[in-house]
């Protein structure tokens, strides 16, 4: 019954990049995500989980990194407006936009729009089990995966983290995509057969949450966690702190409803993969990024693009709360258009001035500083 959990996409995806024509450097056939210790490996063994240059800012050029800022003072908050099909809509202006902490209005101080460079870590499931898997559309996944990389621009930040029993970054943070596609190229035999998903999303967002700039976590996975330290419920807080917008890409959907609709997936696998969906959907929501489940694998370009255009292009919008207190408690936000004038909702037309339904894509809130006795 454990195998009808874990089924293959997300090896299929791990292979994705192994493309023709795509070759890098040759590595081991047993090179492993994560590896077991060995004797005479001592090194390896006293490694953190995600070696990142962002840890060690004393041997990292300056020209090599994303910057970096630290302000309590001032609430960021990135904010996209999208309409019924998923696409963004542009200019509108900073008067239209009312933002509440506790259901308290603030006045919004900073106010950009456009597009910005991104940085952005892909957190892609790679376990054991599904290397127990064959299926011929992990071409089709391949390809999808290969062309979110080549959505980026060259200005643009991206590192490639992937994880069973713990996360490994495969690639640091860099301009380079050629090194993105070249750690690829590692996700070949998995090592463990867990998969935790809280433990390498709460390390993901950890490491960037005080990158300054446009910034995600684009999240390929079934959404299963097996073994992870933390609880859902500490890995939603962590994960609100961060503010790390996660966009959840959830695998395996047509292969779920293929198993179910004939019988082979029991009353309990069936309950997991849902509880691993609202998992994904839940953190995706909450930090301010989109979820997504397709069921063709013809999906995966246009999911990537949505991704693309939203990061790309946000409102980032700024305001210093009217609640000082710094009492470590966690601050709701909401996000509104309103037409100051009528203090109505914003009735935003196309070009044939019908009305357009919009959805407001922001992070729900954050954790105040405490004070430090």
């Amino acid at each position: 019954m454990r195998k009808l959990v874990f089924l293959p996409v997300a090896a299929l995806l791990a292979l994705a990049f192994l493309l023709p024509g795509q070759e890098g450097p040759k590595k081991e056939v047993g090179e492993s995500v994560a590896r077991p210790k060995k004797k005479g490996d001592p090194v390896e063994a006293e490694q953190p989980k995600i070696p990142s240059k962002l840890t060690r800012k004393d041997k990292l050029d300056i020209a090599d990194q994303p910057d970096f800022k630290v302000d309590t003072s001032v609430v960021n908050v990135d904010v996209a407006v999208l309409d019924n099909k998923g696409r963004f809509i542009p200019n509108i202006e900073k008067k239209y936009f009312r933002i509440l902490e506790d259901n308290i209005p603030q006045q919004v101080t900073n106010f950009a729009r456009g597009e910005a460079p991104m940085t952005v870590c892909m957190v892609i499931e790679f376990s054991n089990l599904y290397q127990q898997y064959y299926s011929q559309s992990w071409y089709q996944t391949l390809q999808a995966s290969y062309g979110f990389l080549q959505t980026l621009k060259p200005e643009d930040y991206v590192a490639i983290v992937a994880y069973d029993l713990r996360p490994e970054m495969l690639s640091d943070f860099s301009t380079d995509k050629q090194k993105a596609m070249e750690a690829m190229q590692r996700l070949r035999i998995a090592g463990f057969s867990e998969s935790n998903l809280f433990d390498a999303l709460t390390d993901t967002a950890d490491r960037m949450k005080d990158i300054e700039g446009r910034k995600a976590i684009v999240l390929i996975s079934s959404g299963v966690d097996t073994f992870s330290k933390l609880t859902f419920d500490k890995t939603r807080k962590i994960l609100q702190d961060a503010a790390v917008p996660i966009y959840a890409i959830g695998l395996m959907q047509a292969l779920r409803e293929y198993y179910d609709a004939r019988g082979g997936m029991s009353a309990i696998s069936r309950m997991n993969f849902l509880q691993a969906d609202n998992q994904m959907r839940t953190f995706a929501k909450e930090t301010g990024g989109q979820s997504f489940f397709p069921r063709f694998y013809g999906e995966f370009p246009s999911i990537y693009h949505d991704i693309h255009e939203s990061l790309r292009n946000q409102y980032s919008l700024g305001y210093s709360p009217s609640n000082t207190t710094k009492d470590g408690k966690f601050r709701k936000i909401k996000v509104e258009l309103v037409n100051p004038a009528n203090n109505e909702p914003l009735r935003i037309t196309d070009d044939k001035q019908k009305p357009i339904k919009y959805t407001i894509v922001a992070k729900s809130g954050y954790t105040a500083p405490r004070e430090v006795e």
